[in-house]
């Protein structure tokens, strides 16, 4: 063995217990010759587990620090082997019966209005989830029947084994294969669940939808999945709102665009125009000489925040429409205007040439 037992870890002098326990860990998990079959793993592992058992030990570390040597002629000393198997087996807690476990998770879609999501909705929606067999109640035994202790763990649940090594006995827990770490076994199965505690059934949930929620997202439901096996509590069901696009609203955040379109002469002169909202409509002034692209913005009728009260604002955005064709009457009396503001327009086509050339 090397002569300074912190180089065989791999740590400094003043290293703590955790950074020994955790370099222990991970240089015996390297070298174990059970996942190393290189010939020299086994002396390495042997090594680093005889510097572990001197320097996981505050009084022989502290000899160790002050005298250069310490008792490490066993690789493994008293409760050496039970500190391998906390921390190769999960802390060396003993296994027991598993008892009941819930049920897994699951996810449904959802698609909302964007007046669903502003104002918050209540929704039914109809899942096919397994739930509790009602025969057995979800114990998955047959009724006036009951589980009875596994012969082969006696309860526990899980099995040890105990192997000999020339580093000593190693032990292993695994789940009991004969009750499938239950700890019990069910003899006469429920006719309805075949002893599983649970039956695939159709049934309509109501969901609580909170006002202002967004397009992609997901509300978490406890208990409310599918339920657990042979009794156990019920999952969570997942809920992925999807909102559908609205024709009148884009939605930016808490705030509502919508595009108005007026008359190039409403815009010139001014005009009273009627906007939707969520929640109907409303009358919004165009101040004249409003240009093409003016945002009007009207406070508080947006989406309300989802965590605060209150509720974002709808912005009116103008969109001047200028006609793509007029009649002589509405072309002469632009003429007239634009005269009368000395501004210069095409002149007026005459003659059939000019009148077809215009057409084009």
């Amino acid at each position: 063995m090397s002569s300074d037992l912190y180089e065989v870890l791999g740590v400094t002098r003043d290293a703590s217990a955790e950074d020994i326990k955790r370099a222990y860990r991970q240089l015996a998990r390297q070298y174990h010759p059970d996942a190393n079959p290189d010939p020299t793993a086994e002396a390495r592992f042997k090594e680093v587990s005889q510097a572990y058992e001197i320097l996981s030990d505050a009084e022989r570390r502290a000899n160790y620090d002050r005298f250069g040597s310490a008792d490490a002629q066993s690789p493994f000393g008293a409760g050496s082997v039970q500190d391998i198997f906390d921390m190769f087996f999960g802390g060396g807690q003993r296994g027991g019966r598993r008892g009941p476990q819930p049920g897994p998770d699951a996810e449904i879609s959802l698609e909302i209005t964007l007046e669903e999501a502003a104002f918050g909705a209540t929704r039914d929606v109809t899942v096919n989830l397994p739930h509790r067999c009602g025969t057995c109640s979800g114990s998955g035994a047959a009724p006036g029947t009951s589980a009875v202790t596994c012969e082969e763990c006696g309860g526990a649940g899980e099995v040890r084994r105990v192997r000999n090594s020339i580093l000593g006995q190693m032990v292993t827990s695994m789940a009991c294969s004969r009750c499938d770490g239950w700890g019990t076994r069910i003899t006469s199965p429920c006719p309805d669940c075949q002893g599983d505690g649970r039956v695939r059934t159709t049934s309509v949930l109501s969901v609580q939808i909170p006002a202002g929620v967004e397009d992609g997202s997901t509300m978490r439901l406890a208990d409310r999945g599918p339920a657990g096996p042979r009794g156990g509590p019920n999952g969570r069901l997942y809920v992925h709102l999807s909102v559908a696009p609205d024709a009148r609203f884009e939605r930016v955040g808490d705030d509502l665009h919508h595009e108005a379109h007026v008359a190039f002469t409403q815009a010139a002169l001014g005009a009273s125009i009627e906007v939707p909202t969520l929640t109907g409509t409303l009358v919004l002034d165009v101040e004249p000489g409003s240009q093409n692209g003016t945002v009007q913005r009207i406070r508080h009728e947006g989406v309300e925040h989802l965590h605060g009260r209150g509720r974002g604002d709808l912005y009116v955005h103008l969109v001047v429409d200028v006609p793509r064709e007029l009649d002589e009457t509405s072309a002469d009396l632009l003429r007239q205007l634009a005269a009368h503001r000395e501004e210069i327009v095409r002149e007026e086509p005459t003659g059939l040439f000019g009148r077809r050339k215009a057409k084009r």
